[in-house]
């Protein structure tokens, strides 16, 4: 590109992009709100019984756009920051990933428990740091994943639990009435999606799950 510091030759440039590119849909499922956004979805799924409904193809669109919502923010900094300058040839490509890394590392601080970033330190053997903000992106994203994974698996444990109840009152119900032979999910199936469908259970599940990173 005309104007950039020459520090990478055009055929490492190319080399460099294209492993960024292979390495981006597992950085995007990982270290963005789609982890929790996804895993939440599957939990809803699993506990409402509905087994393919909605589709694997939905929850993952669904989860891709809710988080293109939440993390609209950041990239309108990474792209005033970083990537208009070097659009411009004011910045080098190293520059560049500098100006880039920085809004995302300020959104994994926000999310990634004290705890997990100590595990990561200790896995990694660094020393101890006074803040948060001295610490890179190789600690930040794998203890913002884990951090993730919990919160997520909390709010599931939380969905699960209303229709576990309608689950185990049809379960009594048709054992005292003697309908042994009829599997207690073909009752209370339809019973939890008519719960979840008066509740407008998809506007509380969506409304919640993006508050919770505002």
């Amino acid at each position: 590109m005309t104007g950039l510091p020459a520090e990478f030759s055009s055929p490492l440039q190319i080399l460099l992009g294209l492993t960024a590119l292979t390495l981006l849909p597992a950085l995007f499922m990982t270290v963005t709100p789609f982890l929790r956004i996804i895993t939440v979805l599957h939990f809803l799924r699993q506990a409402l019984g509905t087994q393919t409904a909605p589709s694997n193809q939905v929850l993952i669109g669904m989860a891709l756009l809710l988080t293109l919502v939440v993390m609209q923010p950041v990239l309108n900094e990474i792209h005033a920051d970083a990537y208009t300058g070097y659009q411009q040839g004011k910045l080098s490509p190293t520059e560049a990933l500098e100006h880039a890394s920085e809004p995302l590392a300020k959104f994994l601080r926000r999310f990634a428990r004290e705890k997990d970033l100590a595990l990561m330190m200790e896995i990694a053997k660094l020393p101890p740091v006074k803040s948060p903000r001295q610490l890179g992106l190789s600690v930040l994203m794998p203890a913002y994943v884990l951090s993730e994974l919990k919160t997520s698996f909390q709010i599931g444990a939380v969905l699960f639990l209303p229709f576990l109840v309608i689950d185990l009152v049809v379960a009594s119900v048709t054992l005292t009435v003697g309908m042994v032979q009829l599997p207690p999910v073909m009752l209370s199936a339809p019973l939890k999606i008519l719960l979840f469908v008066m509740v407008d259970g998809w506007n509380l599940v969506i409304g919640s799950l993006v508050r919770s990173f505002q």
